[in-house]
């Protein structure tokens, strides 16, 4: 299967890529055939989760620690610890300039009753990321798919919908098009930045429809077309 043109001949750099989500989301767009950077806290960890992904998929996929992983990605999914994401970001300012960042990072609480979605100051994750990185494209994206699912190879297809956000036409529809070439997939425009609490909160619903049914729940958005 042969890239979008829009995608064709971008790297995407993975922050946070040996964690469950980012692991996951680098192995569908590295058998997608996107040349694909891992970055972690730790360079021999991103390397390590590289080279198994890459032999898994065929794909070309390298490592490195975050700050050279985002250097080198055109598109940077951000992936972290929601404990990490701001201190991160401060950190990775300049070298995040000029490049679309995507944010797919819950800002969740757990206790004894389960998963909540916790008070951001900003008004959401992705909204933190836009305040943090004013000379870069921030869309929020990935934040409702299962990470069990994405790192599971013998998981054909994911039957999902991803909601893309923010505020530049062109950025979301590339996100668009870049959940679209996970199997099953399928990106949805879900409104500006200022929507992003909605959907990153809603990962408390699902983590909770989880557990109750022993699932790995994604959402559906019904009656719309591929525009």
């Amino acid at each position: 299967m042969s890239l979008p043109e829009s995608l064709d001949r971008k790297a995407v750099a993975v922050l946070g890529g040996t964690g469950p989500q980012g692991r996951g989301l680098a192995r569908r767009f590295a058998a997608a055939g996107l040349s694909v950077v891992i970055g972690s806290r730790s360079a021999q960890r991103a390397l390590d989760t590289a080279a198994e992904l890459a032999t898994a998929t065929g794909g070309t996929v390298t490592g490195d620690d975050n700050a050279g992983a985002a250097g080198a990605g055109e598109l940077v999914v951000v992936a972290v610890p929601w404990c990490g994401h701001a201190e991160l970001l401060i950190d990775l300012a300049p070298v995040l300039a000029g490049k679309i960042v995507v944010d797919c990072v819950n800002p969740l609480g757990f206790d004894k009753q389960g998963a909540y979605a916790l008070t951001v100051d900003e008004g959401s994750a992705t909204q933190q990321a836009a305040a943090l990185l004013p000379n870069s494209t921030v869309v929020g994206a990935f934040h409702n798919v299962s990470a069990v699912l994405l790192d599971d190879p013998a998981v054909v297809a994911i039957d999902s919908d991803v909601l893309v956000l923010g505020d530049v036409r062109e950025a979301t529809d590339l996100v668009q098009t870049l959940a679209d070439i996970i199997p099953g997939v399928r990106g949805v425009y879900g409104g500006r930045l200022r929507n992003a609490h909605q959907v990153e909160a809603l990962t408390a619903n699902l983590i909770s429809v989880n557990r109750r049914y022993k699932a790995h729940s994604g959402l559906r958005i019904t009656d719309v077309g591929t525009t």
